[in-house]
């Protein structure tokens, strides 16, 4: 049974790995027209489309579609739109994503042990603030409110005014306009001198903030179902593609989230924002950040990016900050990686790409997983570790060619490596 992997990706050489246990498999990188019809002329079992850019999935997978209606294809299209689409078009093909393969295994493992909660569960709106101008708008509005709840006290309570009055009166002293109540004692004219005077700052203070979150709108909302939780959630840190799909799951799961992202240009901010997933812009190894996010009374913590050696940066800062807290490491992936974890254990580590792999050369064998991209079940077991089974050779000129290990070339072949 021959395979066709297309991708330059790390996910293309560990699927190649886990379908040579038992198969030939031809790997392409970036194949042309031609190329690809090549390969289709070879009858192979399946094809896998495993590539980052969904446009360029979409655009091998209805290419293969157009060269045999009956091949069997996988491709991973993160964007749930474009899947959609495909599955309508393409009833043939299996449409998955490296996120949706390991968000539930992740969300399983940051939960393990937790209570069952119900979806949707109503949770307390209590401001919190987690920038500067959160806190500068909070003081602002927090100041005015004072002084308006007790200018009004005062009054009513001092009996010379009704109800009405003394809420008019109030007002009057807040917006610091038109003439104060004639006639009060001594102690409120003073009192009411110094609350005009701290009204002029309070309401800078508002109005600095409340401009600043016009102009650059946050990730995160001080109420809403943007805010941040405070108790019983799970931090997420790395908001890609992995990072966005457990956060979803985990909130199909009733647990609430706050993501952690370092880079206020990531690619997928403005999916989390889109869903409403409150976002923290910082960086994820700053305990002070861990602290602020309540990393102390949370379910776990979850650092999912797509540099391991990150990962464990911040599992290290989390066990230093809360040693309590269960920690969920994406890591496993290189080989050095898992040697550090079996050094170091940090907390639970999960392989994300050797559970899409796994999962994808499940569905290429399986005769009946079209139009889905869930597992049967079955697990492929290699019996050697990834990083040395596979022997990747080229019709390249032969020779050490350094760029070989980076997918240099169009193609390359992947066969078991001898023992």
């Amino acid at each position: 049974m021959d395979f066709v992997v297309i991708g330059r990706t790390p996910l293309a050489r560990r699927l190649c790995h886990e379908l040579s246990t038992s198969a030939q498999v031809e790997h392409l990188f970036e194949p042309g027209d031609e190329e690809l019809a090549a390969a289709v002329r070879r009858r192979p079992a399946g094809v896998a489309v495993v590539l980052h850019d969904d446009v360029q999935a979409l655009r091998y997978a209805l290419a293969l579609a157009h060269l045999d209606d009956r091949l069997r294809i996988v491709v991973t299209i993160f964007d749930r739109t474009i899947a959609e689409r495909v599955r309508a078009l393409l009833p043939q093909a299996i449409v998955t994503s490296t996120a949706g393969i390991a968000a539930p295994a992740l969300a399983g493992a940051c939960l393990e042990g937790a209570p069952a909660r119900a979806p949707g569960r109503w949770r307390l709106a209590v401001p919190r603030p987690h920038d500067l101008s959160a806190r500068v708008l909070l003081a602002g509005f927090v100041g005015l409110l004072v002084v308006l709840v007790t200018d009004f006290a005062w009054l009513a309570v001092s009996g010379r005014h009704g109800v009405l009055a003394s809420l008019l009166e109030a007002s009057r002293v807040v917006a610091t306009v038109g003439p104060g109540p004639v006639g009060g004692t001594a102690a409120y004219t003073v009192f009411s001198s110094l609350a005009m005077l701290a009204t002029v700052g309070f309401t800078a203070l508002f109005t600095a903030g409340l401009v600043d979150r016009m102009l650059e709108p946050r990730l995160v909302s001080l109420i809403g179902a943007r805010s941040a939780p405070r108790r019983d959630h799970v931090i997420v840190v790395g908001m890609g593609q992995v990072g966005i799909r457990l956060c979803t799951e985990l909130r199909r799961r009733g647990v609430p989230v706050v993501g952690v992202e370092r880079d206020r240009n990531a690619a997928q901010l403005h999916v989390a924002r889109a869903l409403k997933i409150p976002v923290v812009v910082e960086h994820g190894v700053d305990r002070a950040v861990l602290e602020r996010l309540g990393l102390r009374r949370a379910v776990a913590l979850a650092a999912v990016g797509s540099d391991e050696y990150d990962n464990i940066a911040v599992a290290i800062a989390a066990n230093a900050v809360s040693a309590d807290t269960r920690v969920v490491l994406r890591a496993g992936e290189q080989e050095a990686i898992a040697e550090t974890r079996s050094l170091l254990p940090l907390g639970v580590t999960r392989d994300v790409l050797g559970v899409a792999a796994r999962s994808i050369a499940d569905q290429l064998c399986r005769p009946d997983a079209v139009g889905t991209g869930e597992t049967s079940g079955r697990t492929l077991s290699p019996s050697v570790p990834w990083t040395s089974a596979v022997a990747v050779t080229s019709s390249m000129p032969a020779g050490p060619d350094p760029r070989r290990e980076s997918f240099a070339g169009t193609r390359c072949r992947c066969t078991p490596a001898p023992r």
